[in-house]
């Protein structure tokens, strides 16, 4: 109901304290899916039809729950919470579960930890009830079912208590939890006394008698739960927040400095470099805002990293504030070592791959991402597959040396080859006239063919056709490269058709 009353657009429709509920149809038809606090009061509870609960509520207002939106909100705020733990997952329709090891002290303490949280969440008009123990099934339990609306729990007081609360705080489906209800034992503490031999004997299903055993275990620590993160946290990560939000660029340039700083001194202690840094704010209103850097090659100098984030941090809008910010670092690898090039032209010919690598980094920080890109060779022969344009991989990659020779090439080559009418003195030479762009053009010279035949082995002949390729000087001197596509009598499409694929200087 807090999730839809955030998303609408439109006044709340009943009065504060009045009854409300959210529906759903199922297959006993439409039924209470979520009641607020005067519904419950008035007897009203999840599962009920809805016609029912109109016998009982006359003028009872509803509207039908949205279970994909609650859904994409409830993700949202669980990578929300990793401000908070960088281990976050989403538990159930309605829980999110945080793994806090390391994180409380960071905050002054459990206690104080606890009531950031939830101040934070009511911050963004949510209500929470909150869980701290040494177990998740423990934590789960007293979050949902704790006399507060927070609970602390301890290694020794984790026993203490669990023992007050119901047996449906142990995570049990609801027959088991009546068929224990028949025995009697209507609290977890009963279920410590009993042996665990006499407790599985009451139950006729095994599966049921180990489903107890197990979320008991589970509550009490003495089986293990690992939690899978909703995002998996970046093994380099530094973060920073401060007693007032970040409301300036300079502030967050401040903030970027000693993050780097902290970063880099990570990545230099285990011997390795970052190729992609991303910069999150979290704002005071619960969204967040983000920067992010790519690298040709591993690195960590914080002086260059810095600069090539500065173009960037001005898209960065703080909003209200930034309480939080964090630095991680990915693709993660060893630093290549790199000899500089000697000074005074005494070095070898050819660029420093050093100096190449930060020309790419400094162009991507103010095009965009993996926009310089290099001309790589393709075993084929045929003109536009025999090289292509690829992004920039760190290094400058020699041409190889068995790389299909061709005759001259134009400076300028066409992305796609241009039809063009022609008139030819023979059928199977040069052309001479060409119609191009709407201008005729008259030949004064040509040069070939160059003969290309197609490339068989990709697919069926039929329908592929060898290629002529000239070099033609029209008479005011420019030239131009043309293509023939087919030949006289191949059978294979017709009339063979004329093309310009570039110019020449």
């Amino acid at each position: 109901m807090e999730r839809l009353k955030r998303a609408r657009t439109t006044p709340w429709p009943v009065e504060d304290g009045a009854p409300f509920v959210l529906t759903e149809t199922c297959a006993q038809g439409r039924t209470l899916a979520a009641v607020n606090e005067a519904a419950r009061a008035l007897g009203l509870e999840p599962g009920l039809r809805f016609t029912d609960a109109r016998a009982r509520v006359p003028d009872l207002a509803a509207e039908e729950i949205d279970r994909e939106a609650d859904a994409l909100a409830l993700k949202r705020l669980t990578l929300w919470m990793t401000r908070f733990s960088p281990l976050t997952a989403m538990d159930g329709i309605d829980g999110i579960r945080l793994d806090v090891t390391g994180c409380a002290h960071l905050f002054g303490g459990e206690e104080a930890f606890l009531a950031a949280i939830k101040r934070a969440l009511e911050a963004l008009g949510l209500t929470s009830h909150l869980g701290l123990a040494d177990s998740a099934g423990a934590a789960w339990a007293l979050a949902r079912f704790g006399a507060n609306a927070v609970q602390i729990s301890g290694p020794e007081k984790a026993r203490e208590a669990l023992t007050a609360l119901p047996i449906a705080a142990l995570r049990l489906e609801a027959g088991t939890v009546q068929t224990l209800r028949r025995f009697g034992l209507t609290r977890i503490g009963q279920l410590f006394t009993i042996q665990r031999t006499a407790l599985a004997r009451r139950f006729r299903n095994r599966e049921a008698a180990q489903d107890v055993l197990l979320r008991l275990d589970q509550a009490l620590g003495l089986r293990p739960e690992p939690l899978i993160p909703l995002k998996t946290p970046a093994r380099f990560t530094a973060r920073i927040s401060g007693p007032e939000p970040l409301l300036s660029l300079g502030g967050i340039e401040d903030a970027l400095i000693k993050l780097l700083a902290e970063l880099t001194r990570q990545l230099e202690e285990a011997g390795k470099g970052a190729r992609r840094f991303i910069l999150t704010g979290y704002r005071s209103d619960g969204t967040r805002t983000s920067a992010s850097l790519a690298l040709s090659r591993p690195g960590r100098d914080a002086g260059a990293i810095a600069k090539l984030f500065a173009p960037r941090l001005e898209a960065m809008d703080p909003g209200f504030g930034i309480d939080l910010m964090t630095l991680s670092a990915h693709g993660t690898g060893p630093l290549e070592a790199i000899a500089s090039a000697l000074p005074d032209g005494a070095a070898l010919p050819g660029a420093d791959p050093a100096e190449t690598a930060a020309l790419v980094d400094r162009l991507n920080a103010r095009l965009g991402d993996d926009l310089v890109a290099i001309f790589t060779a393709h075993e084929s022969h045929v003109p536009g597959r025999s090289e292509a344009l690829t992004p920039f991989p760190g290094a400058l990659k020699p041409w190889p040396a068995s790389a299909h020779r061709t005759g001259p090439r134009p400076l300028v080559v066409l992305d796609q080859p241009e039809p063009v009418e022609t008139i030819a003195i023979l059928p199977d030479g040069p052309p001479a006239r060409f119609t191009w762009r709407r201008v005729t053009r008259s030949v004064a010279r040509a040069d070939g063919p160059e003969r290309i035949g197609p490339e068989w082995w990709r697919g069926s002949a039929d329908g592929v056709r060898a290629r002529d390729y000239y070099r033609v000087e029209d008479e005011d001197g420019h030239r131009y490269w043309l293509m023939r596509e087919g030949l006289y009598d191949d059978q294979r499409g017709g009339t063979p058709r004329w093309y310009v694929c570039g110019l020449f200087p």
